[in-house]
């Protein structure tokens, strides 16, 4: 038996090739016809959000129940199926979605989805603080850009507007930290702090503010340790590292553009030249003729420079982004801001809109400041209910109705030394007063008519018998 098992073994070979396996092209091997009602998802933050808890709760937040299905496809990736369009198209439209307070990006089933495929999310912020001359709808789409591309901006002139900012709807790269303000240059002087809250997201991290982990291990803070650590030990200092050029000497537009005009924008992430656009104004420079050339490339350095001094140029012909949908319905999906500040940093806030008085009850500050200015009152909570939230105070607990004590445990009743024991009215050392007692005068008349009316009632005669 073992000589038989080894002639086997020597007989295989590790450099055995693995062929792959082909997929037979029947109709009857794809699901394709059944993903057409599905949406297809992924978690954020895997260490917080359990998959099979997600694909429990989820059917119950979106209101679904018994109308949607859910598949754990791996550890971060999942598929849910509808019963009907309306509801899938209706679960798409409610915006960012959360399980355990982080987000979730979901989106439609595609048979042969993009490379960018769940990596965009759209978010609707609100812009706080904008300089008083430029609520236009150029400027609000120019400030939306820092943060990602924008869809929709929901802005009316010919109303009067409550609200202290302005709501836009962003496609959001969830690889991004979530921006929380950004300082502009004005044209004549002068700079403003334009501010952005972001509805429906909730946890996030505090040292990169992504939306990928928690503070604990984030990787940029756990990599700035270790490098100070090893620069500490080694007794070097660190350099910040150099870019690398995009635009190489072989390059056709090697010279023609700046390096800051090509690459990824570090505020958003993008691409600042699309490269279609990129690709054509190369093709554009490969002439034979060098003074044609020339005029060429004149024009290529007058043209970018012009799109680059509009914003809304510089997004539809650079980059070649749709332009944003600008509507009346300023509420239009509005979600709640969450934050989760700390008590300490609330105290130290010298504006706050919110201030107790002596008995603890919340008033309103007499100087009154923008809500974005402070952190959350540790005496105000915010919990998420499906895609919203409710307010409650916390401040005081309610008490319990019950009798006192006493009522509830009455004292003996013992007569005091001295009284008769039948005596009305008595009362113990307790204060309590004892029950009335009738005194033994015999059986109640009326009580034995009633148990037997043939009785003989003394000196009232004999019954009448009918």
């Amino acid at each position: 038996m073992s000589s038989a098992m080894d002639k086997a073994l020597m007989a295989m070979s590790i450099e055995e090739e693995d062929l792959p396996f082909d997929m037979p092209d029947l109709p009857e091997y794809s699901s394709c016809e059944r993903n057409v009602l599905s949406l297809v998802g992924r978690t954020l933050n895997p260490n917080r959000q359990p998959m099979d808890q997600l694909i429990r709760a989820m059917p119950r937040k979106w209101q679904k129940l018994g109308r949607v299905r859910g598949v754990a496809l791996s550890k971060e990736r999942f598929q849910f199926f509808f019963n009907s369009e309306h509801d899938l198209i209706e679960v798409l439209e409610k915006g960012v979605h959360t399980f355990n307070e982080w987000t979730i990006v979901v989106d439609r089933w595609y048979e042969s989805p993009p490379d960018n495929y769940l990596q965009f999310t759209p978010i609707w912020i609100q812009m706080w603080n904008l300089p008083i001359n430029f609520y236009t709808k150029k400027a609000l789409t120019a400030l939306g850009e820092q943060i990602n591309q924008v869809l929709e901006v929901a802005f009316d002139t010919e109303k009067p507007q409550v609200q202290e900012f302005v709501r836009a709807k962003i496609l959001f790269d969830v690889s991004r930290p979530l921006r929380r303000s950004k300082t502009v240059n004005l044209p004549k002087g002068g700079t403003a702090t334009v501010f952005f809250e972001y509805e429906r997201v909730q946890k996030r991290c505090y040292e990169c503010q992504r939306m990928t982990h928690d503070k604990d291990v984030c990787p940029l803070l756990i990599k700035k340790r270790q490098d100070l650590a090893d620069a500490r030990r080694a007794g070097i200092v660190l350099e910040k590292p150099q870019k690398i050029p995009v635009l190489k000497e072989s390059d056709p537009l090697y010279g023609v553009l700046n390096e800051d005009q090509v690459g990824i924008d570090p505020n958003t992430g993008r691409p600042r030249i699309a490269p279609s656009v990129f690709e054509g104004m190369r093709q554009y420079l490969r002439v034979c003729n060098e003074e044609e050339k020339l005029l060429r490339i004149d024009k290529v350095k007058t043209s970018v420079g012009e799109v680059e001094m509009d914003p809304l140029a510089q997004k539809s012909i650079l980059r070649l982004e749709p332009l944003p949908i600008f509507h009346q319905n300023i509420n239009k999906d509005k979600g709640v801001v969450f934050n989760y500040g700390s008590s300490s940093t609330a105290e130290k806030s010298s504006s706050s809109l919110v201030m107790k008085t002596k008995e603890g009850q919340p008033q309103l500050s007499p100087v009154p400041e923008k809500l974005w200015l402070m952190e959350a009152d540790p005496s105000f909570s915010v919990e998420s209910s499906g895609s919203s939230g409710i307010v409650r105070n916390k401040t005081k607990a309610k008490s319990r109705k019950r009798p006192t004590k006493n009522n509830r445990f009455p004292q003996s009743t013992k007569p005091k030394p001295g009284n008769a024991q039948g005596e009305m009215g008595s009362e113990d050392q307790s204060g309590s007063k004892e029950k009335r007692k009738t005194v033994g005068v015999g059986p109640s008349t009326v009580k034995s008519q009633k148990l037997n009316p043939q009785e003989v009632i003394p000196k009232g005669g004999l019954p009448t018998i009918q």
